[in-house]
């Protein structure tokens, strides 16, 4: 990958399989060992996740834009998010575990998936569902400040879930974090 593709080859790809990202650079010898442990876990999940490698040294911007301060460096997208990282080698165990929990549900899709069961916050619900995550954030809000305290603890675990999945720079994420934390103290 390079800085040019980056956004189709990654952003756009995770859309229909998770992408995991290796960022490294050829004088990094940890980069060389824990190189050719992706491949393997990536290659016996041949079909269901694409491995991207990005040379920090030769696309800096990339690097730049997703803060690498460490390699290896190595980041999961889904849905053009980032829903999975590490810093450093790490045991072909951790790795396999690592892609295995790529196909898992993030904590933001079980506790809309527990909402869907039990037919409780339609209208979060709803809001998710069509990408309104500020208007989710606004209904969620309400509840953290005005609820009883089994509604608040919801409020605020489905919050910070959204905030992950937002990214904590996220405009959204930095307004109702800071509002989520005057409601709650």
């Amino acid at each position: 990958m390079t800085d040019g593709t980056f956004a189709n080859d990654v952003l756009a790809r995770s859309h229909e399989l998770p992408v995991v990202v290796d960022f490294w650079a050829a004088w990094c010898g940890p980069c060389r060992a824990l190189g050719p442990v992706l491949e393997q876990e990536a290659e016996a999940r041949a079909g269901k996740v694409v491995l991207a490698k990005v040379d920090v040294d030769a696309n800096p911007a990339v690097a730049a834009e997703y803060d690498i301060r460490g390699i290896p460096a190595v980041k999961a997208f889904r849905e053009g998010r980032v829903i999975g990282e590490f810093v450093g080698a790490r045991s072909p165990q951790a790795v396999a575990a690592f892609f295995d929990a790529l196909f898992e549900p993030t904590e933001v899709e079980r506790l809309i998936e527990e909402l869907r069961a039990s037919g409780e916050l339609a209208d979060v619900v709803a809001a998710l569902d069509r990408g309104d995550e500020e208007r989710a954030l606004e209904l969620l809000l309400a509840d953290a400040e005005t609820g009883s305290p089994d509604e608040r603890e919801r409020a605020r675990r489905l919050m910070v879930a959204l905030f992950g999945r937002l990214g904590v720079e996220h405009p959204l994420s930095v307004s109702y974090r800071r509002r989520l934390a005057t409601a709650l103290f």
